[in-house]
Order: C-alpha cells, then sequence, then structure tokens
C-alpha cells in the first residue's frame, strides 16, 4: 500500500508533460528532499497516533491534530 505522499509524488510524475521535463529534470533534487522530508512527518503522524492510542474517532483525531495547521 502507497502512503498519501508516495501516491502524490507518482502522480506529480507522470503530470509533468516532455516540454516540462526540463524543468523538472532541474528541480528534481528538490522535489525529491521535499517529498522524502513529508513521507518522515507523514511517518511521524501516524506512529504518534498509534503510540496515543487514540480513544476518539479518527475523524475527530484528524480534525483537533491538524485542521489547526
Amino acid at each position: 500500500m502507497k502512503t498519501a505522499v508516495e501516491f502524490l509524488l507518482r502522480e506529480l510524475e507522470n503530470k509533468f508533460s516532455n516540454e516540462m521535463q526540463n524543468i523538472y529534470s532541474k528541480n528534481m533534487q528538490l522535489v525529491a528532499n521535499i517529498c522524502e522530508q513529508a513521507k518522515e512527518m507523514e511517518k511521524q503522524q501516524i506512529i504518534d497516533a498509534y503510540e496515543n492510542g487514540e480513544n476518539r474517532s479518527a475523524e475527530l483525531y484528524y480534525n483537533e491534530t491538524f485542521k489547526s495547521e
């Protein structure tokens, strides 16, 4: 199963057209670094939610944890 961040990266790669490939190539390392950071953040969020053993609904937990940002 792919994470949401991995899905996003794959979709962005698929959406770049051939004429945009040069621009994308120049920024590929930047994009890769940002995606790695996002995947690490997502991983930590999942770990934190699991370790906190939340007893409230997943939607309530999400809204209270992430909607305020």
